[in-house]
């Protein structure tokens, strides 16, 4: 009997709708979710989609964030760009001309689920401007879509391609698979830079950066050499009796703008405003065990607040508007950085007698009419630039303290 006929071997089937959108949203809830940012993710995701044949030509993914400077943030992925691009819009920019001339208003405010125009059967005029754009781009269709985080809230994501004959039905039937697990892992991402926003805007990046890593027991902490700044608004009580609200709270933001800008753009961390004070710290690096590049930092951190200060009253006296004086007092010493408070209620913060000391150098200004002094410790790590104001008294202290000034009286030191 012969044996039977050899059959040649199946060609595996080219893998259906169902099979790559599969991978797309393993790959997304396995790995995705655990990338480093919403970049590296954004890059991988559209690069997982090219590779499963949509031909994608840009991809825009807009965000509206919780954040007190930024309203939306928007990443763009380009198919021959080496990076993603982000964009971020500041609050009121959603009644700007802009955006309400593009698609995402459109989905976002006006509540389209989605967006399809076939670019290159359009001529002018567009509907949107941004069509113009795209088109001298050479695309040939342009796709928008929602993507909701929980609560409702509404996402945008754009897909662009130049393909002739733009997008295919399977092209969208592929994307639209995967966007729900798109949106989980972009909600993961969003949280996670929601929690670091809020950190860094409420007790500052390093402090944030502590926090995040686990340390958030009440009672722990670590001894910490720095400089201390403290800083304290004149006059502020006869402000507040006569001012409207608005107009106080307008004035304070305007006064720790000037401070709290001079002292991060120094490297310094804002730990606390008390009222119309501030208090921040300068810690001293292992590179610098005299503390004489901390020092320096914070004077020239002071010095530039001051020349803020001086332009800014120059503006509201010009207004007819009350000008603002303050103190700033500097002082170099150890303090307990640490986790402090009730049960439910802690608040990170550097605490000790250097803090206590720093707070009465300033309380000297206004009586010996400087508006910057600093402890003998911050003088003798900057001696050039200081000068010996005297020996006085200070509430807590048995004995006098001998405190320092900027060593000539300028027009920002008077």
């Amino acid at each position: 009997m012969a044996p039977p006929a050899a059959t040649a071997p199946a060609t595996p089937a080219a893998p259906t709708i169902d099979d790559a959108a599969r991978e797309v949203v393993e790959w997304l809830l396995l790995e995705g979710r655990h990338a480093p940012g919403f970049e590296p993710m954004m890059d991988r995701f559209c690069r997982r989609l090219m590779a499963s044949g949509v031909p994608l030509l840009r991809v825009v993914c807009a965000l509206p964030l919780l954040h007190p400077q930024i309203r939306t943030i928007a990443f763009f992925w380009r198919r021959n760009a080496e990076q993603v691009e982000i964009a971020t819009r500041a609050h009121g920019t959603e009644t700007s001309t802009e955006y309400l001339t593009s698609p995402f208003a459109t989905l976002i405010e006006d509540g389209a689920d989605g967006l399809r125009y076939r670019l290159e059967q359009m001529e002018p005029p567009y509907p949107y401007p941004v069509f113009a754009e795209l088109k001298a781009q050479g695309a040939t269709d342009y796709v928008a879509m929602t993507v909701l985080f929980a609560g409702g809230r509404r996402n945008v994501l754009s897909f662009t391609t130049d393909r002739p004959g733009g997008f295919s039905t399977a092209d969208l039937a592929l994307v639209d698979a995967v966007l729900p697990a798109l949106g989980a892992v972009l909600e993961t991402l969003a949280l996670r830079r929601l929690a670091t926003t809020v950190l860094d805007t409420y007790v500052g990046h390093r402090t944030g950066a502590r926090i995040l890593s686990g340390d958030i027991r009440r009672g722990t902490g670590a001894n910490v050499r720095a400089v201390l700044w403290y800083c304290d608004l004149r006059g502020f009580t006869s402000l507040a009796d006569r001012l409207p609200r608005e107009e106080l709270i307008a004035l304070l933001n305007g006064y720790f703008e000037i401070m709290g800008g001079a002292v991060e753009s120094r490297g310094g961390e804002i730990m606390k405003f008390i009222g119309d004070a501030m208090l921040a710290i300068f810690p001293l690096e292992e590179s610098d065990p005299t503390g004489a590049a901390a020092c320096t930092k914070a004077l020239d951190a002071a010095q530039e607040a001051l020349t803020d200060m001086a332009a800014r009253n120059a503006e509201r006296s010009a207004w007819g508007q009350p000008t603002l004086r303050c103190g700033i007092a500097l002082h170099m010493g150890e303090v307990m950085y640490g986790n402090i408070g009730s049960a439910n209620r802690l608040d990170f913060t550097v605490i000790g007698p250097a803090v206590n000391l720093v707070s009465r150098i300033e309380g000297l200004c206004s009586r010996l009419d400087r508006n910057v002094l600093t402890s003998a410790e911050v003088a003798e790590a900057c001696a050039s630039r200081l000068v010996s104001v005297g020996w006085h008294p200070v509430k807590g202290l048995n004995d006098p303290i001998e405190v320092y000034g900027l060593k000539e009286k300028t027009g920002t030191d008077e």
